[in-house]
C-alpha cells in the first residue's frame, strides 16, 4: 500500500510495523493490514485501522513508510492479543532477545500489561528451542 493512496497521515502498526523494523518477515497468508490513521481507510479491503491518531514519539519512518516503534507495537500487540496470531510479535521478540545479549533493556510494557509482557517474554526466549 502505497504512502499516497492512503493519505499522508498512515502509519503502519503490528506486523506492517514490525516487517518495516526489520524483525519479522511478514506470513504468505496475511490479509490484514494494521494501521493508525483516518477511519476512511477501513475502506479499503483489509485494513484496520487500530485507532485515528498515534503519538509521533512512537513513530519512526523509513523509505517513506511511517510505522510505530517497537515498543508501541509490543504494546499494541498486547493490547489486541485476543483477536491477533502472535507468531509475528514473539518472533520479533525472540529476535530483539538474543541480538541484544540475551535482554529485553530497552523495552518498557505499559504497567497494565506487564503480567502479559512477562508471559510473552518467556515464549519468545524459548520461541527457537521448541
Amino acid at each position: 500500500m502505497r504512502r499516497d493512496c492512503l493519505g499522508e497521515n498512515v502509519v503502519f502498526a503490528l506486523d506492517e510495523a514490525l516487517m518495516c523494523q526489520g524483525h519479522f518477515g511478514g506470513r504468505s497468508d496475511e490479509y490484514l493490514v494494521w494501521v493508525y490513521g483516518d477511519d476512511s481507510l477501513s475502506r479499503f479491503n483489509g485494513v484496520v485501522v487500530l485507532g485515528d491518531h498515534v503519538s509521533s514519539y512512537h513513530v519512526q519512518e523509513k523509505n517513506g513508510l511511517r510505522y510505530t516503534d517497537f515498543n508501541r507495537t509490543i504494546a499494541d500487540a498486547l493490547a489486541n492479543e485476543p483477536i491477533l496470531d502472535m507468531q509475528g510479535i514473539t518472533e520479533a521478540l525472540s529476535r530483539y532477545y538474543y541480538k541484544n545479549g540475551s535482554s529485553f533493556a530497552g523495552l518498557f510494557p505499559p504497567p497494565e500489561y506487564e503480567e502479559a509482557f512477562s508471559k510473552l517474554a518467556d515464549e519468545a526466549i524459548h520461541y527457537y528451542n521448541s
